[in-house]
């Protein structure tokens, strides 16, 4: 994402720790905000599991360490709060009211503040422990015994909790007044899951691997990423392929799949990459998995 100056002026303090926060607070600087990041006497985890990411996340803002329990670590915070657009956090709502730190609270203090909350679920649920990995099994996108690739449900509200800074500045801007959003891992989990809960990702939709031209290959020198899915990228792969589509449910036939395999497998990762450029198929050639 280039840097831009959208929130130009904006100043955000983050209380938020681990991936979703920091990631958020990543995009709202590429946007131009001035961002300050408020770490705990230990630091935050993340710099211990994931040093060098945790750099990336962190480059070009302000960092400091403040002890919240302790009468001088809140009142180097509320300095920072006085002068502060938009606070982000990500403690329970719990933790929160304990450090004086509740949405009521701030507001009455500083009625022009914004204050996003990342939590793991919305409201009473908040409260329950959680993480990247339960909340993609809670809406099935891990199904079997492997990992996920990435961790969706804290990119995507990280995505959310930057969404939500601009609704609250846009906000801000109109009224004059701070306004409050909770962003919910378990709903951007939800939200990315859909269009397996739609069917579009199971064996038997499109995208999950029933259309002939949107799948992954084996060729002779490894894999091949296959998104041939509308018509006519369809149509070019069949033709380099010799095979005749005749209408539609061609592309979802058995014997279809194999003559795409096949031909795909008789080729080195090169001549595919050739092909690709030559009939506009939308490919994406890989070494071999580990």
């Amino acid at each position: 994402m280039a840097n831009d100056s959208t929130l130009k002026g904006v100043r955000i303090v983050s209380l938020a720790l681990n991936l979703p926060g920091p990631a958020a607070l990543m995009r709202l600087a590429q946007m131009g905000a001035t961002c300050t990041k408020v770490n705990p006497p230990p630091g935050d985890p993340m710099a211990q599991y994931t040093p060098g990411f945790y750099e990336v996340l962190h480059k070009g803002m302000k960092q400091i360490q403040c002890d919240l329990k302790e009468a001088k670590g809140q009142h180097t915070l509320h300095e920072l709060l006085a002068k502060t657009d938009v606070l982000l956090t990500s403690f329970r709502p719990s933790a929160l009211n304990k450090l004086g730190l509740s949405w009521k609270s701030l507001h009455k203090q500083y009625p022009k503040l914004s204050c996003i909350t990342v939590v793991g679920a919305p409201g009473p649920l908040a409260e329950i422990p959680g993480h990247d990995l339960t909340y993609q099994a809670e809406v099935n996108l891990v199904p079997g015994m492997t990992l996920p690739a990435s961790l969706f449900a804290d990119m995507g509200g990280a995505l959310m909790a930057s969404e939500a800074v601009l609704k609250a500045v846009l906000k801000q801007r109109s009224s004059g007044q701070g306004n409050f959003h909770e962003v919910a891992l378990s709903e951007a989990a939800a939200w990315l899951a859909l269009p397996r809960q739609w069917g579009m990702t199971l064996p038997k939709g499109a995208v999950g691997g029933a259309h002939a031209g949107y799948n992954m290959y084996a060729c002779k020198n490894g894999r091949v990423a296959v998104a041939a899915l509308e018509p006519h990228f369809a149509k070019s792969l069949c033709e380099a392929a010799g095979i005749l589509v005749k209408h539609d449910k061609t592309l979802y036939a058995k014997s279809t799949h194999d003559a795409i395999a096949s031909f795909l497998a008789s080729k080195t990762r090169l001549q595919l990459d050739k092909l690709a450029a030559d009939k506009d198929i939308p490919l994406m050639t890989l070494p071999k998995a580990l």
